[in-house]
Protein backbone atom coordinates (compact mmCIF):
# COMPACT_ATOMS: atom_id res chain seq x y z
CA UNK A 1 0.00 0.00 0.00
CA UNK A 2 1.55 3.29 -1.02
CA UNK A 3 0.87 6.43 0.92
CA UNK A 4 -2.08 8.65 0.18
CA UNK A 5 -0.45 11.42 2.18
CA UNK A 6 2.17 14.06 1.48
CA UNK A 7 5.26 15.08 3.43
CA UNK A 8 6.57 18.58 3.95
CA UNK A 9 9.79 19.73 2.28
CA UNK A 10 12.61 17.96 4.03
CA UNK A 11 16.07 18.93 5.18
CA UNK A 12 19.20 16.86 5.63
CA UNK A 13 19.09 16.72 9.42
CA UNK A 14 16.59 15.52 11.95
CA UNK A 15 15.49 17.44 15.00
CA UNK A 16 13.14 16.10 17.61
CA UNK A 17 10.76 17.66 20.09
CA UNK A 18 9.06 15.95 23.05
CA UNK A 19 7.18 12.94 21.78
CA UNK A 20 9.85 11.80 19.31
CA UNK A 21 8.80 14.04 16.41
CA UNK A 22 11.20 14.30 13.48
CA UNK A 23 10.93 17.81 12.07
CA UNK A 24 12.72 17.24 8.75
CA UNK A 25 12.85 14.05 6.72
CA UNK A 26 14.23 13.58 3.21
CA UNK A 27 14.83 9.92 2.29
CA UNK A 28 15.48 10.92 -1.34
CA UNK A 29 18.62 12.82 -0.28
CA UNK A 30 21.35 10.19 -0.73
CA UNK A 31 23.73 11.60 1.89
CA UNK A 32 20.97 12.00 4.46
CA UNK A 33 19.69 8.49 3.74
CA UNK A 34 23.13 6.90 4.11
CA UNK A 35 24.13 8.79 7.25
CA UNK A 36 20.88 8.93 9.19
CA UNK A 37 17.74 7.99 7.31
CA UNK A 38 18.23 4.29 6.64
CA UNK A 39 18.87 3.29 10.25
CA UNK A 40 15.89 5.33 11.51
CA UNK A 41 13.60 3.97 8.81
CA UNK A 42 14.60 0.36 9.46
CA UNK A 43 14.04 0.79 13.18
CA UNK A 44 10.54 2.10 12.58
CA UNK A 45 9.87 -0.67 10.07
CA UNK A 46 10.87 -3.39 12.55
CA UNK A 47 8.43 -2.26 15.23
CA UNK A 48 5.73 -1.53 12.65
CA UNK A 49 5.97 -5.12 11.43
CA UNK A 50 5.59 -6.37 14.99
CA UNK A 51 2.51 -4.21 15.61
CA UNK A 52 0.91 -5.25 12.33
CA UNK A 53 1.75 -8.90 12.97
CA UNK A 54 -0.07 -8.73 16.31
CA UNK A 55 -2.99 -7.01 14.59
CA UNK A 56 -3.41 -9.90 12.16
CA UNK A 57 -3.05 -12.39 15.01
CA UNK A 58 -5.88 -10.79 16.95
CA UNK A 59 -7.95 -10.35 13.78
CA UNK A 60 -7.76 -14.11 13.18
CA UNK A 61 -8.13 -15.15 16.82
CA UNK A 62 -11.79 -16.14 16.60
CA UNK A 63 -11.05 -18.43 13.66
CA UNK A 64 -9.07 -20.57 16.13
CA UNK A 65 -11.46 -20.35 19.06
CA UNK A 66 -14.82 -20.83 17.31
CA UNK A 67 -14.35 -24.53 16.38
CA UNK A 68 -13.66 -25.25 20.05
CA UNK A 69 -16.63 -23.37 21.53
CA UNK A 70 -19.22 -26.19 21.17
CA UNK A 71 -17.01 -28.58 23.12
CA UNK A 72 -16.66 -25.87 25.79
CA UNK A 73 -20.42 -25.84 26.33
CA UNK A 74 -21.53 -23.08 23.95
CA UNK A 75 -24.73 -24.21 22.14
CA UNK A 76 -23.85 -22.70 18.76
CA UNK A 77 -25.27 -23.62 15.40
CA UNK A 78 -22.94 -23.76 12.39
CA UNK A 79 -24.55 -20.56 11.10
CA UNK A 80 -23.71 -18.79 14.38
CA UNK A 81 -20.14 -20.09 14.24
CA UNK A 82 -19.66 -18.61 10.79
CA UNK A 83 -21.10 -15.30 12.01
CA UNK A 84 -18.44 -15.19 14.74
CA UNK A 85 -15.76 -15.84 12.11
CA UNK A 86 -17.10 -13.32 9.58
CA UNK A 87 -17.80 -10.29 11.77
CA UNK A 88 -14.14 -9.46 12.60
CA UNK A 89 -13.42 -9.18 8.87
CA UNK A 90 -16.46 -6.96 8.37
CA UNK A 91 -15.26 -4.57 11.08
CA UNK A 92 -11.61 -4.74 10.04
CA UNK A 93 -12.43 -3.88 6.43
CA UNK A 94 -14.66 -0.99 7.45
CA UNK A 95 -12.07 0.74 9.64
CA UNK A 96 -9.14 0.45 7.25
CA UNK A 97 -9.63 3.82 5.59
CA UNK A 98 -10.14 5.69 8.90
CA UNK A 99 -6.97 4.02 10.18
CA UNK A 100 -5.11 5.36 7.14
CA UNK A 101 -6.06 8.94 8.00
CA UNK A 102 -5.21 8.41 11.67
CA UNK A 103 -1.49 8.56 10.84
CA UNK A 104 -1.42 12.28 9.92
CA UNK A 105 -3.92 13.09 12.64
CA UNK A 106 -1.95 11.53 15.50
CA UNK A 107 1.51 10.72 14.13
CA UNK A 108 2.73 7.28 13.04
CA UNK A 109 4.42 6.45 16.34
CA UNK A 110 1.53 7.73 18.40
CA UNK A 111 -1.05 5.84 16.37
CA UNK A 112 0.99 2.63 16.61
CA UNK A 113 0.84 3.02 20.41
CA UNK A 114 -2.92 3.64 20.29
CA UNK A 115 -3.68 0.84 17.84
CA UNK A 116 -1.56 -1.60 19.89
CA UNK A 117 -3.44 -0.68 23.07
CA UNK A 118 -6.75 -1.09 21.27
CA UNK A 119 -5.85 -4.78 20.83
CA UNK A 120 -6.28 -5.14 24.60
CA UNK A 121 -10.06 -4.84 24.10
CA UNK A 122 -10.60 -7.90 21.89
CA UNK A 123 -7.99 -9.94 23.76
CA UNK A 124 -9.50 -9.21 27.17
CA UNK A 125 -13.08 -9.64 25.97
CA UNK A 126 -12.30 -13.04 24.47
CA UNK A 127 -10.47 -14.23 27.60
CA UNK A 128 -13.45 -13.22 29.75
CA UNK A 129 -16.27 -14.50 27.57
CA UNK A 130 -15.05 -17.98 26.55
CA UNK A 131 -15.29 -19.26 30.12
CA UNK A 132 -19.03 -18.40 30.30
CA UNK A 133 -21.08 -20.74 28.09
CA UNK A 134 -24.30 -19.05 29.25
CA UNK A 135 -23.30 -15.85 27.39
CA UNK A 136 -25.98 -14.73 24.90
CA UNK A 137 -24.98 -15.02 21.26
CA UNK A 138 -25.33 -11.26 20.74
CA UNK A 139 -22.67 -10.60 23.38
CA UNK A 140 -20.38 -13.19 21.76
CA UNK A 141 -20.88 -11.44 18.42
CA UNK A 142 -19.99 -8.06 19.92
CA UNK A 143 -16.80 -9.51 21.42
CA UNK A 144 -15.88 -11.04 18.08
CA UNK A 145 -16.48 -7.68 16.37
CA UNK A 146 -13.81 -6.11 18.62
CA UNK A 147 -11.21 -8.32 16.90
CA UNK A 148 -11.76 -6.14 13.83
CA UNK A 149 -9.43 -3.57 15.44
CA UNK A 150 -6.60 -5.87 14.42
CA UNK A 151 -7.62 -5.68 10.76
CA UNK A 152 -7.23 -1.92 10.70
CA UNK A 153 -3.57 -2.07 11.71
CA UNK A 154 -2.52 -3.02 8.17
CA UNK A 155 -3.71 0.28 6.69
CA UNK A 156 -2.13 2.59 9.26
CA UNK A 157 1.11 0.60 9.37
CA UNK A 158 1.56 0.62 5.60
CA UNK A 159 0.73 4.32 5.38
CA UNK A 160 3.19 5.22 8.11
CA UNK A 161 6.09 3.17 6.77
CA UNK A 162 5.66 4.51 3.24
CA UNK A 163 6.89 7.93 4.46
CA UNK A 164 10.17 6.62 5.83
CA UNK A 165 11.67 5.05 2.68
CA UNK A 166 12.80 6.48 -0.67
CA UNK A 167 10.94 5.43 -3.80
CA UNK A 168 13.73 3.02 -4.77
CA UNK A 169 13.33 1.03 -1.53
CA UNK A 170 9.66 1.63 -0.77
CA UNK A 171 8.38 -1.47 -2.55
CA UNK A 172 10.66 -3.81 -0.62
CA UNK A 173 9.89 -2.14 2.71
CA UNK A 174 6.13 -2.25 2.18
CA UNK A 175 6.38 -5.84 0.97
CA UNK A 176 8.17 -6.86 4.16
CA UNK A 177 5.64 -4.95 6.22
CA UNK A 178 2.68 -6.59 4.49
CA UNK A 179 4.18 -10.08 4.58
CA UNK A 180 5.03 -9.74 8.27
CA UNK A 181 1.43 -8.83 9.00
CA UNK A 182 -0.09 -11.58 6.86
CA UNK A 183 2.05 -14.17 8.66
CA UNK A 184 0.12 -13.42 11.83
CA UNK A 185 -2.91 -15.30 10.52
CA UNK A 186 -1.02 -18.56 10.10
CA UNK A 187 1.11 -18.18 13.22
CA UNK A 188 -1.89 -17.63 15.49
CA UNK A 189 -3.56 -20.74 14.09
CA UNK A 190 -0.38 -22.72 14.75
CA UNK A 191 0.52 -21.43 18.22
CA UNK A 192 -2.80 -20.79 19.99
CA UNK A 193 -4.14 -24.39 19.85
CA UNK A 194 -0.91 -25.57 21.49
CA UNK A 195 -1.04 -22.87 24.17
CA UNK A 196 -4.62 -23.55 25.23
CA UNK A 197 -3.92 -27.29 25.45
CA UNK A 198 -0.94 -27.03 27.82
CA UNK A 199 -1.64 -28.92 31.02
CA UNK A 200 -4.88 -30.71 31.87
CA UNK A 201 -7.97 -29.76 29.87
CA UNK A 202 -8.49 -27.01 27.32
CA UNK A 203 -8.13 -23.41 28.50
CA UNK A 204 -9.72 -21.22 25.83
CA UNK A 205 -9.19 -18.06 27.86
CA UNK A 206 -5.46 -18.33 27.16
CA UNK A 207 -6.15 -17.49 23.51
CA UNK A 208 -6.90 -13.95 24.62
CA UNK A 209 -4.63 -13.72 27.63
CA UNK A 210 -1.41 -14.34 25.69
CA UNK A 211 -1.99 -11.23 23.58
CA UNK A 212 -2.43 -8.86 26.50
CA UNK A 213 1.29 -8.68 27.37
CA UNK A 214 2.20 -8.75 23.67
CA UNK A 215 -0.04 -5.77 22.92
CA UNK A 216 1.47 -3.91 25.86
CA UNK A 217 4.97 -4.81 24.63
CA UNK A 218 4.11 -3.45 21.17
CA UNK A 219 2.81 -0.19 22.65
CA UNK A 220 5.90 0.25 24.86
CA UNK A 221 8.25 -0.57 21.96
CA UNK A 222 6.50 1.97 19.71
CA UNK A 223 6.68 4.56 22.49
CA UNK A 224 10.37 3.90 23.07
CA UNK A 225 11.77 3.34 19.58
CA UNK A 226 9.42 4.65 16.88
CA UNK A 227 9.11 8.20 15.54
CA UNK A 228 6.47 10.63 14.29
CA UNK A 229 7.10 12.72 11.16
CA UNK A 230 5.92 16.31 11.07
CA UNK A 231 4.42 18.03 8.06
CA UNK A 232 2.31 15.16 6.77
CA UNK A 233 -1.33 15.70 6.09
CA UNK A 234 -4.27 13.71 4.83
CA UNK A 235 -4.50 13.95 1.06
CA UNK A 236 -8.22 13.51 0.51
CA UNK A 237 -7.74 14.51 -3.13
CA UNK A 238 -6.00 11.19 -3.75
CA UNK A 239 -9.09 9.32 -2.65
CA UNK A 240 -11.33 11.68 -4.62
CA UNK A 241 -9.26 11.10 -7.77
CA UNK A 242 -9.32 7.35 -7.21
CA UNK A 243 -13.07 7.14 -6.68
CA UNK A 244 -13.66 8.86 -10.03
CA UNK A 245 -11.47 6.40 -11.91
CA UNK A 246 -13.28 3.20 -12.95
CA UNK A 247 -10.06 1.18 -12.64
CA UNK A 248 -10.20 1.68 -8.87
CA UNK A 249 -13.43 -0.29 -8.71
CA UNK A 250 -12.25 -2.93 -11.18
CA UNK A 251 -9.15 -3.57 -9.10
CA UNK A 252 -11.12 -3.49 -5.84
CA UNK A 253 -13.40 -6.15 -7.31
CA UNK A 254 -10.37 -8.27 -8.20
CA UNK A 255 -8.86 -7.79 -4.75
CA UNK A 256 -11.98 -9.26 -3.15
CA UNK A 257 -11.07 -12.41 -5.07
CA UNK A 258 -7.42 -12.45 -4.01
CA UNK A 259 -6.95 -10.93 -0.56
CA UNK A 260 -10.61 -11.55 0.28
CA UNK A 261 -10.12 -15.23 -0.51
CA UNK A 262 -7.00 -15.37 1.65
CA UNK A 263 -8.56 -13.84 4.74
CA UNK A 264 -11.94 -15.53 4.17
CA UNK A 265 -10.57 -19.03 3.73
CA UNK A 266 -8.10 -18.50 6.57
CA UNK A 267 -10.95 -17.64 8.91
CA UNK A 268 -13.24 -20.45 7.80
CA UNK A 269 -10.72 -23.27 7.31
CA UNK A 270 -10.43 -24.49 10.93
CA UNK A 271 -14.23 -24.64 11.29
CA UNK A 272 -14.59 -26.37 7.92
CA UNK A 273 -12.11 -29.04 8.97
CA UNK A 274 -13.79 -29.50 12.35
CA UNK A 275 -17.30 -29.85 10.91
CA UNK A 276 -16.60 -31.73 7.69
CA UNK A 277 -13.82 -34.04 8.91
CA UNK A 278 -14.21 -34.31 12.72
CA UNK A 279 -11.40 -36.84 13.07
CA UNK A 280 -8.91 -34.78 11.09
CA UNK A 281 -6.13 -33.00 13.03
CA UNK A 282 -7.34 -29.42 13.48
CA UNK A 283 -3.80 -28.28 14.16
CA UNK A 284 -2.99 -28.54 10.45
CA UNK A 285 -5.24 -25.59 9.56
CA UNK A 286 -2.42 -23.06 10.03
CA UNK A 287 -0.54 -24.43 7.00
CA UNK A 288 -3.04 -22.86 4.60
CA UNK A 289 -2.78 -19.34 5.99
CA UNK A 290 1.00 -19.67 6.20
CA UNK A 291 1.19 -20.62 2.51
CA UNK A 292 -1.05 -17.70 1.59
CA UNK A 293 1.20 -15.24 3.43
CA UNK A 294 4.49 -16.64 2.08
CA UNK A 295 3.33 -16.72 -1.55
CA UNK A 296 2.26 -13.06 -1.54
CA UNK A 297 5.80 -11.72 -2.15
CA UNK A 298 6.27 -14.44 -4.78
CA UNK A 299 3.23 -13.15 -6.64
CA UNK A 300 4.70 -9.66 -6.74
CA UNK A 301 8.09 -10.90 -7.99
CA UNK A 302 6.58 -13.06 -10.72
CA UNK A 303 4.31 -10.17 -11.73
CA UNK A 304 7.34 -7.89 -12.06
CA UNK A 305 8.66 -10.25 -14.71
CA UNK A 306 5.53 -11.34 -16.55
CA UNK A 307 3.08 -8.54 -15.81
CA UNK A 308 0.53 -8.19 -13.04
CA UNK A 309 -2.49 -8.82 -15.27
CA UNK A 310 -1.19 -12.14 -16.59
CA UNK A 311 -0.24 -13.41 -13.16
CA UNK A 312 -3.56 -12.26 -11.71
CA UNK A 313 -5.41 -14.24 -14.39
CA UNK A 314 -3.24 -17.25 -13.57
CA UNK A 315 -4.04 -16.86 -9.87
CA UNK A 316 -7.78 -16.96 -10.60
CA UNK A 317 -7.23 -20.12 -12.65
CA UNK A 318 -5.44 -21.66 -9.66
CA UNK A 319 -8.27 -20.55 -7.35
CA UNK A 320 -10.83 -22.09 -9.70
CA UNK A 321 -8.95 -25.40 -9.79
CA UNK A 322 -8.63 -25.37 -6.00
CA UNK A 323 -12.35 -24.74 -5.46
CA UNK A 324 -13.34 -27.49 -7.90
CA UNK A 325 -10.95 -29.89 -6.19
CA UNK A 326 -12.46 -28.97 -2.80
CA UNK A 327 -15.91 -29.84 -4.20
CA UNK A 328 -14.59 -33.20 -5.31
CA UNK A 329 -13.05 -33.73 -1.88
CA UNK A 330 -16.42 -33.14 -0.23
CA UNK A 331 -18.19 -35.50 -2.64
CA UNK A 332 -15.56 -38.19 -2.07
CA UNK A 333 -15.39 -37.45 1.68
CA UNK A 334 -11.62 -37.41 1.24
CA UNK A 335 -9.73 -35.37 3.80
CA UNK A 336 -6.41 -35.48 1.88
CA UNK A 337 -8.09 -34.19 -1.29
CA UNK A 338 -10.05 -31.50 0.55
CA UNK A 339 -7.01 -30.38 2.53
CA UNK A 340 -4.79 -30.35 -0.55
CA UNK A 341 -7.41 -28.39 -2.48
CA UNK A 342 -7.43 -25.70 0.17
CA UNK A 343 -3.65 -25.44 0.08
CA UNK A 344 -4.03 -24.77 -3.67
CA UNK A 345 -6.64 -22.11 -2.86
CA UNK A 346 -4.30 -20.41 -0.41
CA UNK A 347 -1.46 -20.53 -2.93
CA UNK A 348 -3.63 -18.94 -5.62
CA UNK A 349 -4.87 -16.26 -3.23
CA UNK A 350 -1.35 -15.41 -2.04
CA UNK A 351 0.07 -15.10 -5.55
CA UNK A 352 -2.96 -13.07 -6.60
CA UNK A 353 -2.47 -10.66 -3.69
CA UNK A 354 0.98 -9.68 -4.87
CA UNK A 355 0.10 -9.63 -8.56
CA UNK A 356 -3.04 -7.50 -8.19
CA UNK A 357 -1.20 -4.89 -6.11
CA UNK A 358 1.54 -4.86 -8.75
CA UNK A 359 -1.07 -3.91 -11.36
CA UNK A 360 -2.17 -0.69 -9.65
CA UNK A 361 0.75 1.69 -10.35
CA UNK A 362 1.04 0.31 -13.90
CA UNK A 363 -2.67 0.85 -14.61
CA UNK A 364 -2.67 4.44 -13.39
CA UNK A 365 0.62 5.26 -15.11
CA UNK A 366 -0.46 3.87 -18.49
CA UNK A 367 -0.84 6.47 -21.23
CA UNK A 368 -0.08 9.37 -18.89
CA UNK A 369 2.27 12.16 -19.95
CA UNK A 370 5.18 13.26 -17.78
CA UNK A 371 3.18 16.26 -16.62
CA UNK A 372 0.33 14.04 -15.51
CA UNK A 373 2.42 11.55 -13.53
CA UNK A 374 2.08 13.28 -10.12
CA UNK A 375 -1.71 13.18 -10.34
CA UNK A 376 -1.55 9.56 -11.57
CA UNK A 377 0.58 8.57 -8.58
CA UNK A 378 -1.90 10.22 -6.21
CA UNK A 379 -4.81 8.40 -7.82
CA UNK A 380 -2.89 5.10 -7.63
CA UNK A 381 -2.20 5.67 -3.93
CA UNK A 382 -5.88 6.32 -3.33
CA UNK A 383 -6.77 3.18 -5.27
CA UNK A 384 -4.43 1.09 -3.11
CA UNK A 385 -6.15 2.34 0.04
CA UNK A 386 -9.64 1.74 -1.32
CA UNK A 387 -8.81 -1.69 -2.78
CA UNK A 388 -7.20 -2.77 0.50
CA UNK A 389 -10.38 -1.92 2.38
CA UNK A 390 -12.84 -3.34 -0.18
CA UNK A 391 -10.85 -6.54 -0.65
CA UNK A 392 -10.97 -7.30 3.06
CA UNK A 393 -14.74 -7.65 2.82
CA UNK A 394 -14.08 -11.02 1.21
CA UNK A 395 -13.25 -12.18 4.72
CA UNK A 396 -16.90 -11.59 5.53
CA UNK A 397 -18.48 -12.89 2.31
CA UNK A 398 -16.74 -16.27 2.22
CA UNK A 399 -17.69 -17.51 5.72
CA UNK A 400 -21.22 -16.18 5.25
CA UNK A 401 -21.39 -17.92 1.88
CA UNK A 402 -20.51 -21.23 3.49
CA UNK A 403 -23.08 -20.66 6.24
CA UNK A 404 -25.88 -19.81 3.80
CA UNK A 405 -25.12 -22.81 1.59
CA UNK A 406 -25.09 -25.19 4.55
CA UNK A 407 -28.31 -23.77 5.97
CA UNK A 408 -30.20 -23.70 2.67
CA UNK A 409 -28.85 -26.79 0.93
CA UNK A 410 -27.23 -28.84 3.69
CA UNK A 411 -23.89 -28.72 1.88
CA UNK A 412 -20.92 -26.43 1.35
CA UNK A 413 -20.78 -27.32 -2.34
CA UNK A 414 -23.16 -24.58 -3.62
CA UNK A 415 -20.99 -21.92 -1.98
CA UNK A 416 -17.88 -23.31 -3.66
CA UNK A 417 -19.64 -23.26 -7.03
CA UNK A 418 -20.49 -19.59 -6.46
CA UNK A 419 -16.83 -18.92 -5.68
CA UNK A 420 -15.81 -20.74 -8.88
CA UNK A 421 -18.18 -18.55 -10.89
CA UNK A 422 -16.74 -15.44 -9.22
CA UNK A 423 -13.15 -16.48 -10.03
CA UNK A 424 -14.04 -17.14 -13.67
CA UNK A 425 -15.77 -13.75 -13.88
CA UNK A 426 -12.76 -12.04 -12.31
CA UNK A 427 -10.32 -13.72 -14.70
CA UNK A 428 -12.46 -12.68 -17.67
CA UNK A 429 -12.60 -9.14 -16.29
CA UNK A 430 -8.81 -8.90 -16.14
CA UNK A 431 -8.55 -10.24 -19.67
CA UNK A 432 -11.25 -7.99 -21.11
CA UNK A 433 -9.99 -4.79 -19.48
CA UNK A 434 -6.21 -5.24 -19.51
CA UNK A 435 -5.22 -8.02 -21.94
CA UNK A 436 -7.78 -8.29 -24.76
CA UNK A 437 -6.63 -7.03 -28.14
CA UNK A 438 -8.36 -3.80 -28.89
CA UNK A 439 -8.85 -2.83 -25.24
CA UNK A 440 -7.59 0.59 -24.19
CA UNK A 441 -4.71 -0.82 -22.14
CA UNK A 442 -3.82 -3.82 -24.28
CA UNK A 443 -0.61 -2.22 -25.51
CA UNK A 444 0.55 -1.34 -22.00
CA UNK A 445 2.56 -3.57 -19.65
CA UNK A 446 0.03 -4.00 -16.88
Amino acid sequence: METTLTAAPAATTTETRPGRWIEHWDPEDASFWQSTGRSVARRNLAFSVFAEFLGFCVWALWSVVVPMLPAAGFPLTLNQQFWLIAVPSLVGATIRIPYTFAVPAFGGRNWTIISSLLLLLPASALAFIVTRPETPFGVLLACAALAGFGGGNFASSMTNISFFFPEAEKGKALGLNAAGGNLGTGIVQMVVPAVIAIGAGVHLERAGLIFIPLALLSAVAAWRWMDNLTGIKADYKSFALATKNPHTWVISFLYIGTFGSFIGYAGAFPTLLKTQFPTAPLGLAFIGALIGALTRPLGGMVADRFGGARVTIASFVVLTVGALAAIEGLHAKSFPLFFGAFLVLFCGAGIGNGATYRMIPAVFRAGVSAEGLPAARKAAAGCIGIAGAVGAYGGFFIPRGFAMAKESYGSLVPALYVFVAAYVLMALTVYAVYQRRGSALASETI
